[in-house]
């Protein structure tokens, strides 16, 4: 079991930044289908899951949006027939936060736990 998945997000304090390249470097490996892409010139996570049909892709959605009210936390969530993308950041830091590297791996245990 992945160390994030054990950890709760956080709530914001004003003066919070955006994680650091080095924090980064230690949370990526433990999420390692997630890519980093960039999109309106900020970092977010990514990640496709494939599901056999649309039922499922919509159910996996319906998870996830549990878990993101539960943390407090919520992506961005595109469900097609098979698949499911997910994409986390922060827009009070306008970029990556711990509490995306923590929703990634929820998100990826979930996604286990569900096939």
């Amino acid at each position: 079991m992945n160390q994030l998945t054990q950890m709760k997000c956080t709530s914001y304090q004003p003066d919070e930044q955006a994680a650091t390249e080095a924090e980064i470097a230690v949370y990526q490996p433990l999420i390692p289908d997630w890519k980093i892409i960039t999109s309106g010139g900020v970092p977010r996570l990514e990640r496709v899951f494939l599901f056999k049909d649309f039922s499922q892709a919509l159910a996996f959605t319906l998870q996830i949006g549990q878990l993101a009210e539960a943390e407090g936390h919520h992506p961005t969530l595109q469900t097609e027939w098979g698949r499911v993308t997910i994409t986390w950041w922060t827009h009070k830091v306008n970029g990556l936060h711990r509490n995306d590297f923590i929703m990634a791996a929820k998100t990826d245990a979930s996604y286990a736990a569900s096939l």
